[in-house]
C-alpha cells in the first residue's frame, strides 16, 4: 500500500480511475498502480524537498497529474523530451500512458532529478531517461520528435535554449495559462507558433492553453 492506509489507498485508486475517465483516458490496472506509486513517492519526498506547492494528494492528482495528461492526445513521434521536468510533470504521467514512446526528462536541479530517478524505478518506467543538466547543455544524436514543457516563463528563452537539437521536423508543445501576444512576437525569427489550443480540464477550473511551435 506504499505509505497509505488500505482505506486511503482504495480512495485514491477510485479518485485516479474517476479522474482518468473524466479526462477521456483509458487506464489499465497496471497504469493505475504506477500512478499511485508515483503519487505516493511524490507526497513522501514533498515533505522534505517541496517539489510541488501542496501536500494534498487529491490536489496533486487534479492540478498536476491530470493537468499533464491534458496534452496526451497531441503527442506524436517516438522520442519526446520534457524540459524543466521538476517533479516529473508532464513527463512521468505521459510516460505511464505512452509506454511505446521514449521520454527524456531534463532538469538542472539535482534534488529534483534524484527524485525523478526514484520515480522511474518505483513506477517501472524503462522508457524514461533522466538527465541532470541545463537544457542548453543537453546533447543527443537522436532525432527529437517532440519537446514538451509545462513550467516555462518565457517562450523566446525556451526556444533559444532548444535550438541546437530541434529540427524542422520536431514539434514543441508548451503548456501555458494566459497566452500573451507580446511573448509570441518576441520569439526568434526561425521559430513560429503554428497553433494555440485551449485545454479543457474537468478536474480544475483554470485557464490553460497548449502552444504548438515549430522551426521554420
Amino acid at each position: 500500500m506504499n505509505d497509505f492506509t488500505k482505506s486511503t489507498y482504495l480512495n485514491l485508486e477510485s479518485d485516479v480511475a474517476d479522474g482518468l475517465a473524466s479526462s477521456g483516458i483509458r487506464a489499465t490496472g497496471a497504469q493505475i498502480s504506477q500512478t499511485i506509486k508515483y503519487l505516493s513517492l511524490l507526497l513522501k519526498w514533498n515533505k522534505s524537498f517541496n517539489l510541488v506547492s501542496t501536500q494534498d494528494i487529491n490536489e496533486i492528482l487534479r492540478k498536476h497529474f491530470l493537468d499533464s495528461l491534458s496534452i496526451n492526445a497531441y503527442l506524436s513521434g517516438s522520442h519526446i523530451i520534457d524540459v524543466g521536468s521538476g517533479a516529473g510533470f508532464p513527463g512521468i504521467p505521459l510516460a505511464i500512458f505512452n509506454p511505446d514512446k521514449q521520454f527524456t526528462l531534463i532538469d538542472s536541479n539535482g534534488k529534483k532529478t534524484r527524485f525523478l530517478f526514484q520515480a522511474k524505478m518505483i513506477s517501472e518506467l524503462s522508457s524514461v531517461e533522466i538527465k541532470n543538466c541545463r537544457v542548453e547543455h543537453y546533447q543527443t544524436e537522436r532525432q527529437i520528435d517532440m519537446v514538451v514543457s509545462r513550467a516555462v516563463s518565457n517562450l523566446a528563452d525556451l526556444v533559444a535554449k532548444l535550438r541546437h537539437f530541434v529540427s524542422k521536423e520536431s514539434r514543441i508543445l508548451v503548456m501555458k495559462g494566459i497566452v500573451l501576444e507580446k511573448e509570441i512576437r518576441s520569439m526568434p525569427d526561425d521559430f513560429e507558433v503554428v497553433d494555440i489550443k485551449r485545454l479543457k480540464l474537468e478536474s480544475i477550473n483554470l485557464e490553460r492553453h497548449l502552444i504548438e511551435i515549430s522551426r521554420k
